[in-house]
């Protein structure tokens, strides 16, 4: 069974720092790229950063605050998100794609509040 599982959301304060971990199991084939999307309060759901191979690409909302980096041994992506504003609050979920179809974990929400 093809399973994502995001943890380390939570509340955190302008200024602050997450760290999203998403654990990928159950998958016959390697995992070509991984990434982080999010959805925030009535926004449609928007790409945050993708990593595949050694190459990664970012939002230009999140450049230079969060990065984003891969364990292949644990096949396990993470977000670190430093300096985090109340615009960063969304529902934040993690994606592979594998074999030319696209997989979705349940979504860890993040709330940037003071």
């Amino acid at each position: 069974q093809v399973q994502l599982v995001e943890s380390g959301g939570g509340l955190v304060q302008p200024g602050g720092s997450l760290r999203l971990s998403c654990a990928a199991s159950g998958f016959k084939f390697r995992i070509n790229r991984m990434g982080w999307y999010r959805q925030g309060p009535g926004k449609q759901r928007e790409v945050v950063a993708v990593i595949s191979g050694g190459s990664t690409n970012y939002a230009d909302s999140v450049k230079g605050r969060f990065t984003i980096s891969r364990e292949n041994v644990k096949n396990t992506v993470y977000l670190q998100m430093n300096s985090l504003e109340p615009e960063d609050t969304a529902v934040y979920y993690c994606t592979a794609y594998v074999m030319g179809s696209d997989y979705w974990g349940q979504g860890t929400q993040v709330t940037v509040s003071s």
